[in-house]
């Protein structure tokens, strides 16, 4: 869950689809001497904090989580963000051939775990903004490691020009990491509405969530088999 500094893809070993795209793309780095299994690497944003990034199912398009600040433009290019970052994470698509980024998220409160529905219309995402508009406390890092907040998130289900926004749970605390089938049936995620970080599954519209994990302690970060 950390954030990263530049995002970085290699086109080609990941994702067939989005490596034959024949739009104009930057000069792509040469890869380590002793790189052996990634090729074509290049990368796509510059400074701050950019995570957890995710192909779309049709491998043109990446959804990520951001504090570059992309909001006053419709569309803004990946090198022009403004210069005041933001203070925690907002919801963005990268279309992949023109690097042209949109903002999903409300620009409120902090988001994370975006994923992308079948079919590429619609976008799954984490957002604290319905508990108010300002970033939540960062947790404190004991000896200097790394820790993931547990904030009060629920998840939404947006187009992917940002409107027609869906919540799809309402419960207290944590709703995140959440993840689609390929079949376009099913949404996994990890939530504490029971007191404990389990797994839990529902149909794509919030219905019908059922707890999957029994076991004390942290399960979470679930994906679907390529099959299912």
């Amino acid at each position: 869950m950390a954030g990263m500094l530049g995002l970085m893809v290699s086109l080609a070993a990941t994702n067939p689809a989005a490596a034959a795209s024949k739009a104009a793309a930057p000069a792509v780095t040469p890869a380590a001497s002793s790189e052996r299994h990634l090729a074509n690497i290049r990368q796509l944003t510059f400074g701050r904090q950019n995570a957890e990034a995710y192909f779309s199912f049709s491998g043109d398009k990446l959804i990520f989580q951001s504090t570059n600040n992309w909001m006053k433009d419709t569309f803004a290019a990946a090198m022009h963000p403004a210069d005041i970052p933001l203070g925690c994470y907002q919801m963005y698509v990268m279309n992949l051939g023109s690097e042209k980024i949109r903002m999903l998220s409300t620009g409120s409160g902090t988001t994370t775990c975006g994923y992308f529905f079948p079919g590429d219309r619609r976008v799954l995402y984490s957002s604290t903004h319905l508990r108010g508009p300002n970033c939540p406390p960062k947790p404190k890092r004991e000896g200097g490691a790394y820790r993931w907040a547990l904030d009060d998130y629920d998840l939404f289900s947006v187009r992917i020009d940002g409107l027609d926004p869906q919540r799809l749970t309402n419960s207290p605390g944590y709703d995140a990491e959440a993840t689609v089938a390929p079949n376009g049936k099913t949404i996994v995620w990890t939530s504490m509405r029971d007191g404990d970080l389990d797994i839990y599954a529902m149909d794509l519209d919030g219905t019908h969530p059922r707890r999957l994990t029994q076991e004390i302690g942290y399960d979470g970060g679930a994906f679907f088999s390529p099959d299912s």
